[in-house]
């Protein structure tokens, strides 16, 4: 059990261990971390030394960086997946040669992101960072996908300037430091174990996974009000884990805490592979229509999001949730309803005084979006006076403004489905989906009267701030020298696409820290084309990807039309879908040449507009 560890003690009874050095050689290239830490293919980290490559040089930069490594408290967990466990022992060896005193591990080598980021931030020993083995929604599997990367002390993301740092150090690595007669660490069971190492006191802690994220969420919701509201006879909700490490938080939450029965949860078993080809999802634990098909089906959607035709709406679901791998994007549903990241973004804002943690505070300070993401927060920030930031994709962005008081609290969000608040350093699954159960509850204060439902709430929203209708076509595994040409030839022609009558502004988006001045600008974050009429197209080379480029299309429509506001959102962007094709030149492009080592080039199109792998 998750929920009753036994706290058990072991002494390692034997002489000093001591440290060694092994000597190894760069791996060709470097070790590039791209938005969220190193990600490749398993196997690649199961090559002699590409692990302890990376890890070596994270070492090596936290040194440079004069952070208090020696005798301090590291965090050590992931999401469950293939080589987790393997992976954490040779860290932990690595850890106590380069000085730590003290690791967490979640039981079992469990710790989700947010719950990473929890731990790091309120644990007594305080933790300098962690390091999180996860590649997110990626597949997981020795064919699959793996990843790592360094969260520093405020329990978030490591800036891109230490990240560069890694990728120097791991240009010109020599040696790694070492334990070699260090004991197998037993991570299946709640306890500590102590021993020496080079005459100086160390141990590993194992802890329960679910401890520290339950109890920082509990300070930013009330349990009770939404216990008692999803106690209600015409409520009714069902939970995905896809397999991944969010499994135990929802038993704790859902089951322990809120006295739901075990049926609401799906796929709450964590898995290596996610689940792997026999699963709904395929493996793929990503939360969206295309992958969460289970809980799709189950809400009465289509993958498009459109209405199932011939269901029973009365066994369909009031609520539905879903969170991937790593446990810290959600995807939120009503009954027949899906509701978008953007818009789930803004109505949380909207409603954020019905969040306690918001509420003891005067409300929300401050918000931010990153830029591919839809306006429709910006919207709301306006209406009431916050605060708004527009950032490059990746949580590290926000860091440095959720750590300035006068933005406090904070709210935050993605379009790829990560949503959060200050509470931690993370964006957080279980926080968003607790936001939206909270709002629920606030708005059906009286259980004899018609229960407002998500999509109650949704429309009422677009009614009073307008709709902003929006897709993302993802084009997977492209070829990185013609997915660059895309990009880049969108830069050169900006100047003449701003001189089109429809377009307010063409230009490649840059970022400046508004807090940290000594933050180098970030630049080349994505081709925007802004709209007079409020629409945007926007195009940018994903940083999350193992193979090949992932260029993703984000299109936005924006109306304030009534009679506009029920239309099926993935027709409502085709318009703009076409005239991204005609910005970018992407059919000409990839088609001029065969596959290169790098990536696919062709592709199909229909109706004007090139065909993509995925669209959410």
């Amino acid at each position: 059990s998750y929920s009753f560890c036994t706290l058990l003690t072991s002494i390692i009874n034997m002489t000093d261990l001591k440290c060694s050095t092994t000597k190894t050689v760069p791996v060709p290239g470097g070790q590039t971390p791209g938005t969220s830490g190193l990600r490749k293919k398993t196997r690649a980290f199961m090559e002699p030394n590409f692990l302890e490559n990376f890890i070596q040089s994270a070492f090596n930069t936290l040194i440079e960086t004069k952070v208090p490594i020696e005798g301090g408290t590291l965090v050590v967990s992931g999401d469950g997946r293939y080589f987790n466990k393997e992976a954490i022992q040779t860290i932990i060896k690595m850890s106590f040669a380069n000085g730590v005193g003290h690791i967490l591990v979640g039981k079992d080598g469990l710790l989700s992101t947010p719950a990473v980021s929890a731990v790091i931030r309120t644990r007594k020993e305080k933790p300098f960072g962690g390091f999180i083995l996860s590649a997110s929604h990626n597949p997981g599997g020795i064919d699959e996908d793996f990843g790592i990367k360094y969260n520093c002390e405020n329990g978030g993301p490591a800036s891109e300037e230490f990240t560069k740092l890694i990728y120097e150090h791991s240009k010109k690595i020599s040696f790694y430091n070492y334990i070699d007669d260090f004991p197998h660490i037993d991570i299946h069971t709640c306890g500590e174990t102590r021993f020496s190492v080079n005459r100086k006191p160390a141990k590993v802690s194992v802890i329960d996974p679910t401890n520290c994220h339950v109890d920082v969420l509990k300070r930013c919701f009330d349990f009770n009000a939404i216990k008692k509201f999803i106690s209600r006879k015409d409520f009714s909700m069902v939970y995905d884990s896809m397999c991944g490490v969010q499994g135990p938080y929802a038993r704790k939450i859902f089951v322990e805490e809120f006295g739901l029965d075990e049926s609401v949860l799906l796929n709450g078993e964590p898995k290596e592979d996610f689940g792997g080809p026999s699963s709904a999802h395929h493996g793929h634990a990503d939360p969206n229509l295309t992958h969460a098909r289970a809980l799709v089906e189950k809400m009465g959607l289509t993958s498009t999001g459109a209405p199932l035709p011939g269901v029973d709406v009365s066994k369909v679901p009031s609520f539905g949730a879903a969170a991937d791998g790593d446990a810290d994007r959600n995807m939120i549903l009503g009954s027949q309803f899906f509701v978008s990241p953007s818009d789930s973004l803004a109505v949380i804002a909207a409603n954020a005084d019905a969040i306690p943690y918001f509420k003891r505070a005067g409300g929300l300070k401050g918000c931010a979006r990153s830029m591919p993401t839809s306006s429709a927060l910006d919207v709301v920030a306006k209406e009431k006076g916050i605060p708004l930031f527009e950032t490059p994709t990746g949580w590290k962005y926000f860091g440095s403004l959720m750590d300035t008081a006068e933005y406090v609290p904070f709210l935050c969000g993605e379009e790829s489905f990560g949503t959060g608040s200050d509470h931690v350093r993370e964006k957080d699954g279980m926080w968003a989906v607790l936001a939206w159960l909270q709002i629920l509850a606030v708005q059906n204060p009286d259980e004899s009267k018609p229960l407002r439902t998500v999509r109650d709430i949704v429309v009422d929203h677009w009614r009073k701030y307008g709709r902003h209708y929006y897709a993302r076509y993802d084009y997977e595994g492209m070829s990185k020298p013609l997915s660059e040409k895309v990009m880049s030839t969108m830069g050169d022609n900006a100047v003449e696409n701003s001189k089109r009558d429809e377009i307010e502004c063409a230009d490649s988006f840059s970022y400046q820290d508004p807090v940290d001045k000594e933050a180098p600008l970030a630049k080349n974050q994505g081709m925007r084309f802004l709209f007079k009429d409020g629409c945007r197209v926007v195009f940018r080379l994903s940083g999350t990807g193992v193979s090949g480029a992932t260029i993703r299309l984000y299109l936005e429509k924006y109306t304030k039309d009534e009679k506009e506001m029920l239309n099926d959102p993935f027709e409502a962007v085709k318009g703009l879908a076409k005239k991204a094709m005609e910005f970018s030149k992407m059919a000409e492009i990839f088609n001029e040449d065969k596959n290169d080592d790098t990536g696919r080039c062709g592709l199909k199109s229909e109706d004007g507009i090139c065909i993509p792998s995925v669209i959410t």
